[in-house]
């Protein structure tokens, strides 16, 4: 008899975690969902408690947990400059602290480990799209610094217990992502320009609007996800998972501005400090090793997106 794979995911309740719950569950795993509530909400995940197989467990993993699980994957830490530079040293503890916590839970349960890691280890990028073996160009002091470093930190925890203790960790840089779930007020730009249009608000645009980014739909990542967690031991990471498609932030605003029907005008305000300039992925390791890449184009996710934030308005 084979029993089901019991899997924890830290974060479980934020955007990224509670998709990734509802598709561990959909794979017949047993799933401990960890989250503090710092950006995760119980909402995100009401819809899986009737589940037998889902437990839900408020947990900050700056300090060690006690469990019994298979796999682990790391997704606890705010992901949205709004959020992160809210505590920066609570950011910098999350990032490090809670990786090293939960890297010995790995140990000591020789449980297979994932790390969240993220396209801000690139910075402000010199090199443009990003591969894994671009070293980066990290302002190491700046203000949006404390999840730039923290998220390398983490890379570099990972591997020296890969290294010394022969764990079997998974490592992805996640490019930008939007969809159902996300906070709506995080300051992320996806979720910012929908709902300024959906209250016919003017749309704040950072700097000229020229400044690009590439948007991968939940669903997408979340298969990168489950693809990189059960690919082969040797296959350890870093990889990129994101959308290689590229938009400048103007282009976004005027593409939810007319899927909507909104009648927002573009607001230019300063751009904040240390904002990259351009991020796209190079994900031809993805696309080789996993035979991954994301499906979704743009338009189909924002219209999803739109929907779930239309619906969360009204009922508000």
């Amino acid at each position: 008899m084979n029993l089901p794979k019991k899997v924890l995911v830290t974060g479980g309740a934020g955007f990224l975690g509670s998709h990734l719950c509802e598709r561990l569950l959909d794979a017949s795993c047993e799933v401990l969902c960890v989250d503090n509530f710092f950006t995760g909400s119980r909402q995100n995940v009401q819809h899986l408690t009737d589940n037998p197989r889902f437990e839900l467990l408020r947990h900050d993993i700056t300090f060690p947990l006690y469990v019994h699980v298979d796999e682990i994957y790391n997704l606890a830490c705010p992901a949205s400059p709004i959020h992160y530079q809210n505590d920066p040293v609570m950011t910098t503890r999350v990032n490090v602290h809670g990786a090293i916590n939960m890297l010995g839970l790995a140990k000591r349960v020789s449980a297979k480990i994932f790390q969240a890691s993220t396209s801000e280890v690139y910075g402000d990028p010199e090199i443009h799209p990003q591969p894994e073996s671009y070293w980066g160009h990290v302002h190491c002091v700046g203000p949006r610094s404390c999840y730039d470093e923290g998220k390398r930190c983490a890379e570099t925890l990972f591997f020296d217990y890969y290294r010394e203790h022969g764990l079997k960790i998974k490592v992805a840089r996640i490019f930008n992502t939007y969809g159902p779930h996300m906070h709506p007020h995080d300051g992320r730009v996806v979720s910012n320009f929908i709902i300024q249009a959906l209250q016919n608000e003017p749309i704040t645009v950072y700097g000229d609007g020229s400044q690009t980014r590439s948007f991968c739909y939940v669903d997408d990542l979340v298969e990168g996800f489950i693809r990189l967690m059960n690919s082969p031991d040797e296959v350890t990471g870093p990889m990129n998972l994101g959308n290689p498609g590229e938009f400048t932030i103007l282009e976004l605003a005027e593409k939810v501005i007319s899927i909507i029907g909104s009648s927002s005008k573009i607001s230019f305000l300063d751009l904040p400090a240390d904002d990259p300039k351009q991020r796209k992925p190079d994900i031809t390791q993805a696309k080789d090793v996993l035979g991954w890449e994301p499906k979704i184009r743009l338009e189909q996710g924002l219209l999803k997106t739109i929907a779930y934030f239309d619906n969360l308005l009204s009922s508000s």
